[in-house]
């Protein structure tokens, strides 16, 4: 057996569950959740394996052209990968940076809520390209092209409120599993669906981990400043 022919084994080796579950998409699914549980502890590292999933992923969801056992080219699902590495770039560069120059904290950034004009930016977004890429994928005959356009959009727009630091961002991907399970079940796609529901239980870990990160470095907003209650208590002495 020569070294292509190994390769091509390797690429198309499968479990035999009903139409056959490839074990690149259960490896490509397990560097996504890799990537989302660093992504929560606000780990560099969480961008470059999310990439590695990302390009294994691409081949999983064009099933017609890449022979999988489904045969359905979900060109939503494969076009997110490609997105999803555009901004993971952009990410890992913003995170790094932010890591190094607060070194000591071994953090790569500052959880924060997203600001009234980044979140209409949010919504305009959304509905742009929900827009756009329904259309697209309706064109390019994507299967399930209204559900596979939203998971598209969300993902663009969970990926960068992550690079940049919004804590809306794990609502975002909430909303990317609750469309996203139904579709990969009725495509056959039955690790990534599964990959779904427990990135779904990462997504609000990670959610309730940045919104205390959040409610603990942001000082309480009742607390009077320094000195204002020893002239409060000054004054009561002298009053009485």
């Amino acid at each position: 057996m020569n070294l292509s022919e190994l390769l091509t084994q390797l690429v198309n080796a499968k479990i035999n569950i009903g139409p056959g579950i490839l074990w690149r998409e259960i490896i490509g699914n397990g560097f996504g959740v890799a990537s989302a549980l660093l992504g929560m502890y606000r780990k560099v590292a969480a961008w470059p394996i999310g990439i590695v999933g990302n390009i294994i992923l691409f081949t999983v969801f064009l099933g017609a052209t890449f022979n999988t056992p489904q045969d359905l080219n979900l060109w939503g699902q494969a076009g997110r990968q490609v997105f999803f590495l555009i901004v993971s770039v952009y990410g890992w560069v913003k995170w790094y940076r932010f890591r190094h120059a607060h070194g000591g904290e071994g953090v790569a950034v500052q959880p924060r809520w997203a600001s009234r004009w980044e979140r209409l930016q949010l919504i305009i977004g959304a509905v742009v390209l929900w827009v756009i890429f329904y259309f697209a994928l309706k064109a390019l005959n994507s299967w399930g092209p209204a559900s596979d356009a939203w998971i598209l959009t969300g993902s663009i727009l969970a990926t960068y409120g992550m690079a940049r630091g919004w804590t809306e961002f794990w609502l975002i991907w909430i909303a990317v599993d609750a469309v996203g399970v139904p579709l990969l079940f009725k495509a056959q796609l039955y690790p990534s669906a599964i990959m779904y529901i427990v990135y779904a239980a990462v997504v609000v870990a990670g959610f309730v981990s940045w919104w205390k990160i959040q409610r603990q470095q942001q000082p309480p907003s009742s607390q009077p400043p320094a000195g204002v209650e020893d002239r409060k208590s000054a004054g009561t002495t002298l009053s009485a």
